[in-house]
């Protein structure tokens, strides 16, 4: 039987709309997760729930223990994860407020525990890692978006930066020449993690402000927060007409 999570991000720190039913803390192999995981029920779909930077955002992007984070969900019996990602805006179908679906990633970041795969105890593999997204997942979240009319950017590159500062414009230019779209800094090593461990995995990243340079306006936390809960809205609407996974 099929299990959703939905990872979330900054500025879901707790998910709208969802009915608890229990809430654990787990304890893995690779220390304690970001907060506990917690079961229950989304628009009538049985969800678990995971905040990626903890209770009231505390956890910073390069201290995410994302080994302890994907494994709990694995112990939960979570098959399938949805991950959201507030991101900056590079390239122009990516502008403040959109909903963006990356197909591809480059990963920019250094230090972070990346891998179950750490030859402690002679286990060394390496994964194909050619699609980072699972891709009937992806279709599943672009039928959503058609049959409920939200507007969303169905492919893109999602560039992974360290943080827990903000790119400057040169970073960014770099970037646009690298053939990034959306920048942001909590995508790896989640996916690849996720593919390590089975689980299927697709990132929607919420465009909440224009990368450094890219902006005509002073990027302000209240725009930031007023193109989240724009996103965010529409981000619940797709979940919200997202077929069963278990058909």
């Amino acid at each position: 039987m099929r299990k959703l999570a939905i990872i979330g991000g900054s500025g879901f720190g707790k998910l709208p709309g969802f009915d608890l039913e229990s809430a654990h803390q787990f304890e893995t192999p690779y220390g304690s997760p970001s907060g506990e995981i917690k079961t229950g029920h989304l628009f009538g779909r049985d969800i678990v729930f995971l905040p990626r930077h903890g209770e009231g955002h505390t956890i910073p992007p390069h201290k995410i223990n994302y080994r302890a984070n994907v494994w709990a969900l694995k112990e939960t019996g979570v098959t399938d994860v949805m991950a959201f990602a507030a991101v900056g805006g590079i390239t122009e179908p990516c502008q403040s407020g959109a909903l963006v679906l990356p197909d591809q990633l480059i990963d920019y970041t250094w230090g972070r525990e990346s891998t179950y795969y750490d030859g402690s105890g002679g286990n060394v593999e390496h994964i194909d890692f050619s699609e980072p997204y699972t891709e009937w997942l992806r279709s599943m979240v672009i039928e959503s978006s058609k049959a409920c009319g939200i507007s969303l950017v169905e492919k893109g590159v999602y560039g992974v930066t360290q943080g827990p500062r903000l790119e400057t414009p040169a970073e960014i230019n770099r970037m646009e020449k690298d053939g990034v779209d959306v920048v942001g800094m909590t995508g790896m090593p989640e996916a690849s993690l996720a593919r390590e461990a089975g689980l299927n995995y697709v990132c929607l990243a919420m465009v909440v402000n224009a990368a450094a340079g890219r902006s005509p306006v002073e990027i302000t936390m209240d725009l930031i927060l007023e193109n989240l809960k724009v996103a965010s809205d529409s981000a619940l609407e797709l979940i919200r007409h997202m077929k069963d996974l278990n058909e």
